[in-house]
């Protein structure tokens, strides 16, 4: 069972999502909330699969409700999902650099919304790679303050390879078909790559390898 939170200021949105996602059999709505603040305590009290939130609330934004979701060594499986009126707003990139694992605009259809909240409850491939390029194309081409590189050195050739295949929105299976290994090996170079780099998911991945260069919005 998929245990989400549903953290939104306006009630018709979260009676929407809430009215779909009870008609799975495998989701449950465990909590809701009107702000950011509730949102970081019903997160505490449930320890939802996804929380859903929105970025601009009262009291407290999306942004700093994602940043001490994340923060919170007990709050490690909670995968914060950031949900936008547009396709890409000036918030974004800040809040998958807070520690977001992905964002949906409220607009997404029935079929795709569903889908993404259970691709979200995986941890896997939570930035389609059309929203990947178009987040590359508006934020990360844009100067941003040069990273060290830190903790690259201790990635392998392979892991260094699947971390920018990762940036460019590639699923495990689409990586594994570009690496030449099997799906399994390809989730293995992953996750061995968050877990030395310190990545709180996928997202933060994409965000690493940017803010290094190893990845750049042209290229490898």
């Amino acid at each position: 069972m998929i245990r989400v939170l549903l953290v939104d200021d306006q009630p018709l949105i979260r009676s929407g999502f809430r009215a779909l996602l009870d008609l799975e059999d495998d989701i449950e709505v465990v909590a809701e909330a009107a702000d950011g603040k509730q949102g970081v305590a019903l997160a505490k009290e449930h320890l939802p699969d996804i929380a859903l939130i929105d970025i601009q609330m009262p009291l407290m934004d999306g942004i700093e409700a994602t940043r001490l979701i994340a923060a919170d060594p007990a709050l490690t499986a909670v995968h914060v999902v950031i949900l936008t009126n547009y396709g890409l707003d000036e918030y974004v990139f800040d809040a998958l650099r807070a520690g977001a694992a992905g964002f949906l605009v409220k607009d997404i259809v029935p079929e795709d919304f569903l889908h993404s909240v259970r691709v979200a409850a995986r941890g896997d491939a939570l930035l389609a790679p059309s929203i990947t390029r178009k987040l590359i194309n508006r934020y990360v081409a844009q100067p941003l303050a040069t990273g060290t590189g830190a903790g690259l050195d201790e990635l392998t050739h392979r892991e260094r390879e699947a971390v920018a295949l990762v940036a460019h929105g590639l699923s495990n299976d689409q990586i594994a078909e570009r690496m030449v290994i099997s799906p399994m090996t390809a989730k293995t170079h992953v996750n061995r790559a968050m877990a030395k780099l310190h990545a709180r998911d996928r997202a933060q991945l994409v965000v690493l390898a940017y803010e290094s260069g190893l990845v750049t919005p042209r290229g490898t």
